[in-house]
């Protein structure tokens, strides 16, 4: 009877590799954040295309007109 009230922990649950593997809620909280972290990348980028002139950007063998396109996307849109 007492091992009914009593719950032992159990272990984390393993991966094929034998390391512990997150819960499915973890996974889901990991790729939230690296999407975050993605657009956040994004728009850093942009931001740092629009101040770059036409002289630099044709330096960096990129054409202004596409650059352009590039900055007026929204930063969710990669």
């Amino acid at each position: 009877m007492s091992s009914l009230l009593f719950n032992a922990p159990q272990s984390a649950p393993q991966s094929a590799s034998g390391g512990a593997t997150l819960p499915r809620r973890g996974g889901i909280v990991q790729r939230i954040a690296t999407l975050f972290a993605a657009c956040a990348t994004r728009r850093a980028t942009r931001q740092a295309l629009a101040r770059l002139d036409s002289h630099l950007l044709r330096d960096c063998g990129l054409d202004p007109q596409h650059v352009r396109q590039e900055i007026a996307k929204p930063f969710w849109i990669g």
